[in-house]
């Protein structure tokens, strides 16, 4: 096995380093040499890119990620395209090609208007009193329409071989509970604008526009209230805090307006005694604003949430209001076309099967075999790492190296795909196909209870461009669509593909030891593991990086939320730190001299140059505002920069001097693992 490793090693640096001839995998016409690299490597490296990709009309950001994923969207449709056409291939083309069908039919969706959830609206306008509007929720959360409150099945973190019932805060629209409290300029705008859009939107299904109005301050206000109840972003971070299991007869004691018994069993989840419940406060709160508001004003709530969920799969109305309201919070000038919003409906509803028509056509096996060469490559550096650390005790390295061998690892596609037993996909009925696809979603979510954990399953389909780290299974994710050029080419040179996929490997990997993946065992299991004295030395060094990143300005008097992008700001110095660590033990890594250039970069410079054109992105105003507050992850020049400025070996291969505006201090560079 040793030397069929060294051999693909061997294969992929010869093959790199011919290709680059004739394909440049770092283009000098995208890079901006009027920067100096220890000024503003992002722009160094980016400079000229950004300058000529801004963002489409219909996107909201451009980067490496958009063109991926846009590469992706083409695959699917032409995938999509070919079922559609197909009546002879059996059912999985059948499926998938009748649903884009049907979303394709616009002339069908738009004689049907509205028509497809009067049934839906009529049920809701039958809600007399509490208890109907109880009922009527639940049934509402069977179809897939939850609302008021979140409600899932998943592990139970402090019992993972078990599924639980678990609740969550919610019931708000807006994209984050400050947009409902704050009052800077920009939260009146987007207020105003949804009360706007509130209205507008309950005109289209017959209101007249005061009784429209009206009930749009009612929706703003119930939301508002429900905003104030729940906890902010930073503070959903803390798996301890978001973990409180209660049993049924002490939730009910929580909220004497609400039957849990009674609700889990309209749920579908007869017979459970204990539930996870992440906010105890927030159902509490809940529990008072319900019981205070008038039933008129229930009802208003769920005509509206109805109408929310179904309004993209409705007449064209409906789908450009949803829009005009998304230009305000966003900035997109143009709506997504047609035919990408129902490929990423289909890859979302039924990703299996999708996911199965890509990979036959446009996943090469050994892409795979490669991928699980540089995961043990980058656990090996890993380990090293780990057994090497100055702050941490033999007692914490050797469970911390237990988790790291653990690692479960998951490349490409599942190996079991779900089949969809039960959907029925109609060519000529979009809004009956979301739906039947939606109530399967939530049936096969619901059923999970009583039966093992299924730890086979993916949570991303193979056309995702993304990857991700599951702590309560302990594994790591790398779906097909992610393994191409900027982070990997089976033709690159191992500088481009370490910095690029081998960083994203590290950065996964660290997840499990980042300030909420430390804090899961080596199965997955929510305990503390650490000595005392461990996490405190821990604890400071993520300080440090919390610090560096609350220190980054945005836009005017905006700057990242070190709190917020912790865990990913931590994810992304490890998994650099790694790959750079695993590429030098590499033959190119090892290489020096004239010989070792590639288009006039030593090995290492390509490393970091990779590694930069990785976050190169241009985000819409309105959109990074909005990612500000949202998003974990710091915007793409400070998730290229900020890592860089704690690497003594970027500074060796840029020849970074004091004076140069990412300069650091040896003794203030910041290393954890």
């Amino acid at each position: 096995m040793n030397k069929q490793l060294a051999f693909l090693f061997a294969t992929t640096v010869a093959v790199g380093f011919m290709a680059a001839d004739t394909r440049k995998f770092i283009d000098p016409q995208n890079m901006d040499m009027s920067v100096k690299p220890g000024d503003n490597f992002y722009q160094y490296a980016n400079g000229n890119w950004l300058k000529q990709n801004t963002v489409p009309a219909s996107k909201t950001s451009w980067g490496s990620f958009n063109e991926l994923r846009e590469k992706s969207l083409d695959a699917m449709k032409s995938l999509l395209d070919d079922a559609a056409k197909t009546t002879t291939k059996g059912r999985l083309y059948q499926m998938v090609g009748d649903y884009y069908t049907s979303g394709m039919d616009s002339v069908t969706i738009e004689n049907r208007g509205f028509e497809p959830i009067k049934p839906e609206l009529a049920r809701v306008d039958k809600v007399n009193n509490k208890q109907a509007f109880f009922d009527e929720l639940a049934y509402q959360r069977t179809q897939s329409n939850g609302m008021l409150f979140g409600f899932f099945v998943a592990q139970d973190r402090k019992n993972v071989s078990k599924y639980m019932p678990q609740f969550s805060q919610g019931g708000t629209t807006l994209p984050d509970r400050d947009y409902y409290l704050k009052n800077d300029a920009r939260s009146v705008k987007i207020r105003d604008a949804y009360r706007d859009n509130l209205t507008k939107m309950f005109t289209l299904i017959g209101e007249e526009a005061a009784q429209a109005a009206q009930q749009a301050d009612v929706i703003l206000n119930f939301e508002t209230a429900l905003a104030k109840a729940q906890l902010a972003r930073v503070e959903l971070r803390d798996p301890y805090k978001t973990y409180n299991k209660l049993t049924v007869a002490s939730f009910n004691k929580l909220t004497p307006g609400i039957n849990w018994a009674d609700q889990l069993t309209k749920f579908g989840a007869k017979g459970q005694d204990t539930v996870l419940v992440q906010s105890p406060a927030f159902f509490r709160s809940l529990d008072s604003l319900v019981a205070a508001t008038p039933i008129e004003d229930l009802r208003t709530y769920m005509r509206w949430n109805i109408l929310k969920g179904a309004a993209p799969y409705l007449s064209d109305a409906f789908v450009k209001q949803s829009f005009a309201f998304s230009k305000v919070l966003t900035g997109q000038k143009e709506q997504t076309p047609r035919w990408q919003r129902i490929s990423g409906l289909i890859d979302n509803s039924l990703g299996d099967l999708l996911g199965q028509l890509y990979v036959q056509s446009y996943f090469k096996p050994e892409a795979k075999q490669r991928m699980l060469t540089l995961v043990g490559n980058l656990e090996t550096s890993y380990k090293e790492h780990i057994k090497n650390l100055d702050w941490m005790s033999e007692e914490t390295k050797k469970k911390a190296l237990t988790k790291l061998l653990a690692f479960k690892r998951k490349i490409g596609y599942p190996d079991k795909w779900k089949n969809y037993e039960g959907v029925t996909i109609a060519r000529n009925d979009f809004y009956g196909n979301v739906k039947s696809a939606s109530k399967w979603s939530y049936n096969y979510m619901i059923n999970r209870l009583g039966k093992p954990v299924d730890k086979m399953e993916w949570g991303m389909t193979p056309p995702t461009v993304n990857a991700y780290y599951n702590p309560v299974n302990n594994e790591i994710a790398f779906p097909a669509a992610i393994l191409q050029f900027p982070f990997f080419d089976f033709e690159a040179d191992d500088a481009i593909n370490y910095g690029g996929i081998g960083a994203v490997i590290g950065h996964e990997m660290t997840h499990g030891f980042d300030d909420q993946g430390r804090q899961y065992d080596s199965d997955g299991t929510l305990r503390d593991w650490w000595t005392k004295a461990d996490a405190d030395n821990f604890k400071k060094r993520a300080d440090q990086v919390k610090d560096q990143f609350f220190g980054f300005k945005v836009l005017d008097s905006i700057k990242v939320n070190g709190q917020l992008t912790l865990g990913e700001n931590l994810a992304d110095l490890g998994g650099l730190t790694i790959a750079y660590d695993a590429f030098k033990k590499t033959a190119q890594g090892k290489s020096s001299g004239k010989k070792s250039m590639i288009d006039g970069f030593t090995p290492d410079q390509r490393f970091f140059l990779s590694w930069a054109q990785v976050w190169r992105i241009n985000v819409l105003p309105e959109t990074q505002a909005q990612l500000i507050m949202t998003d974990p992850h710091a915007p793409g020049l400070y998730r290229c920069n900020g890592p860089l400025s704690n690497i003594n070996a970027w500074y060796q291969a840029f020849n970074v001097q004091p004076g140069d505006k990412m300069y650091k201090k040896p003794e203030d560079r910041i290393k954890v693992w």
